[in-house]
């Protein structure tokens, strides 16, 4: 299978199963669009008279185009599923909803304030450190273990956070094992201890900011209804200067309220941040602030937009990160990661404060995906084994999309909320997904072409 676009004023193909790029002139792209379908005789004939170009010289292209097939570089066969019986994976990071309660009043959480419909709580310190335990004890041969404090707002149990840590780094020797924390955070209670604590132990820090004062404060209130830009960027901004260097996100989510999104994304690259990332916010059709399909083509000029914007500005020496359009041509995730994706339910759980385990924190509050607790263990092996079983090769859809290896089959929490099963695809998400591929291959092809000039 192969996808052809063009963009930039560049013809790309992408041979989807071997993940070769090809940049082609108007005759090769028009050719290879008409191989697969149509004959020799046919490409000729039609061929000779759109370009006023020689049998012969048509002959070489398509000469061309065989050699790379026989290179398994353009239309390389598909592969074939894994084995049904392939074992699980032993376990790798661990959500740890550290907090059910939040200071801020976002219009589009997808938590219910924080609560995630049980109510406000903080996880006391022995669940938190049984959790890394049940951590250490389900994750086999691995030695780097992923934490993400989440909520709510994981601030406002910011000491059992230091304890957790502080336990963790006292075991890590012992068992063999290295952790890599990351704090996922609102920024409202940043202070000098956070500061000082997050850059000596935090891996990653994600910091919550949806763009200009206005679109920002639009949703992201805190009680009172008032808006928190003011408060957050000095904060953040400290922050981020205190890592020196060291991972962090600014983290956005766009809505129908600001579809022009991509001028809050420079706002925040105007104020000094270079690791950015702007969600579609996910939700349901009736809310006023959904995404529709009839915003898909504002949304695909914006992110083709964003795009330009970024190889601009990486010419003029000023360069920002989208994670969106980080892509290693390369190297990238081993082939199971492609067919199976991020290990939802599998190599990554979400623990409750009260210890509940959830396939992930989107997950988290509906009964029917509770699979354990980090006391007893998976309980619910029929669940957990629905998760390993999805797959690019399960879910109907994804069969004949060039993008499969690339998205993995797209977010099971996002199919589920779209369509009520985990099998199901989040169609809007799915285009948003293929258009930032689209914008992120181009991005390395410009990138390589400058290079070799």
């Amino acid at each position: 299978m192969i996808h052809s676009y063009k963009l930039n004023g560049l013809n790309i193909v992408l041979d989807t199963m071997s993940g070769s790029i090809h940049v082609v002139d108007d005759l090769a792209f028009e050719v290879i669009n008409m191989y697969e379908r149509e004959d020799t005789a046919s490409i000729i004939s039609k061929c000779k008279s759109n370009f006023n170009i020689t049998e012969d010289e048509l002959l070489e292209v398509i000469s061309d185009i065989e050699e790379l097939e026989r290179q398994g570089k353009l239309f390389s066969p598909t592969l074939p599923p894994p084995k049904s019986d392939a074992p699980s994976t032993p376990l790798k990071a661990l959500c740890i909803n550290i907090s059910h309660m939040c200071n801020m009043r976002c219009g589009y959480c997808f938590a219910g304030k924080g609560e995630y419909g049980g109510g406000e709580s903080l996880m006391p310190l022995e669940t938190g450190i049984r959790a890394i335990d049940f951590l250490v004890e389900n994750s086999g041969e691995r030695r780097n273990l992923d934490i993400d404090f989440f909520g709510g707002e994981p601030l406002l149990n910011w000491d059992v956070v230091k304890e957790i840590v502080n336990y963790s780094r006292r075991i890590e020797q012992e068992c063999g094992k290295n952790f890599r924390f990351t704090l996922t955070t609102n920024g409202l209670l940043i202070d000098d201890d956070v500061i000082d604590f997050t850059s000596k132990e935090m891996y990653n820090v994600v910091l919550s900011l949806d763009g200009k004062p206005g679109v920002n404060d639009f949703m992201r209130k805190i009680p009172g209804h008032t808006g928190s830009y003011d408060i957050v960027v000095p904060k953040i901004k400290k922050l981020v200067d205190a890592r020196g260097g060291k991972g962090y996100y600014i983290r956005g989510t766009f809505t129908a309220h600001n579809i022009d999104f991509v001028s809050d994304v420079l706002h925040i690259a105007d104020l000094g941040f270079s690791e950015l990332s702007m969600e579609p916010v996910v939700a349901s059709s009736d809310m006023p602030y959904a995404l529709s399909e009839a915003d898909l083509p504002k949304l695909f000029e914006q992110y083709e937009l964003l795009a330009m914007e970024m190889l601009k500005r990486e010419e003029q020496g000023c360069p920002f990160s989208f994670y969106h359009y980080t892509l290693e041509l390369t190297g990238g995730p081993c082939l199971h990661k492609r067919i199976a994706g991020c290990g939802v339910g599998t190599e990554y759980l979400a623990v409750t404060p009260t210890g509940e385990l959830y396939p992930c924190h989107q997950f988290v509050g509906d009964q029917a995906f509770l699979i354990g607790d980090v006391w007893s263990g998976i309980k619910n092996k029929n669940l957990q084994n629905s998760f390993i079983s999805r797959d690019i090769y399960t879910i109907p859809e994804c069969v004949d999309c060039w993008a499969r290896m690339y998205c993995s089959g797209g977010c099971a929490a996002n199919s589920h909320s779209a369509t009520g099963s985990i099998g199901g695809i989040y169609k809007l998400g799915c285009e948003l997904f293929k258009k930032r591929m689209e914008c992120a291959i181009m991005m390395q092809v410009v990138r390589q072409l400058n290079s070799t000039l």
